[in-house]
């Protein structure tokens, strides 16, 4: 399993910094609906090799069968490392290239929901936006998918 985890997360890992790098540089005079559609892509496409992970670690080095919580397990791990490389090149981007980028980001999509929304609908709608920012399950839903479909006894 250790095998698999390294080889397939050094990809994740490499493919999310490596785009998220790219997204933040070559689409920085981009609107934030175009940078977010970016972004998502980068981690989707860094979170393919979660499944290709699980799929070898059955196939090549269980013998064609595992169970559940083997593939859950083989598939967050993957996950940490590509979540580490997302996390590495944010903290940096915030912190040292653009420290007022939440803050920016947050008054952004504020003033567009003050100009659809008012009164408790607006409440609501900061507090979605608010609650997003602090959302990070995606990993773990494509490693709940991938086991579920790579389940195999």
């Amino acid at each position: 399993m250790k095998k698999t985890v390294i080889k397939f997360g050094q990809r994740a890992f490499f493919t999310a910094t490596i785009l998220f790098l790219l997204a933040l540089t070559l689409g920085k005079n981009l609107s934030y609906g175009a940078q977010e559609v970016i972004g998502y892509s980068s981690m989707a496409i860094s979170l393919v090799f979660v499944f290709f992970g699980i799929k070898n670690y059955r196939d090549q080095e269980n013998g064609g069968t595992i169970s559940f919580g083997q593939a859950l397990k083989v598939g967050m791990l993957i996950t940490t490392f590509a979540a580490l490389g997302f996390g590495i090149i944010d903290y940096i981007y915030t912190a040292y290239i653009n420290p007022e980028f939440v803050q920016e980001y947050l008054e952004h999509f504020s003033k567009d929901l003050e100009n659809t929304y008012s009164g408790a609908e607006l409440a609501t709608k900061k507090a979605e936006l608010n609650s997003s920012m602090e959302q990070m399950t995606s990993g773990f839903v494509i490693s709940l998918i991938s086991s579920l479909i790579l389940n195999k006894k």
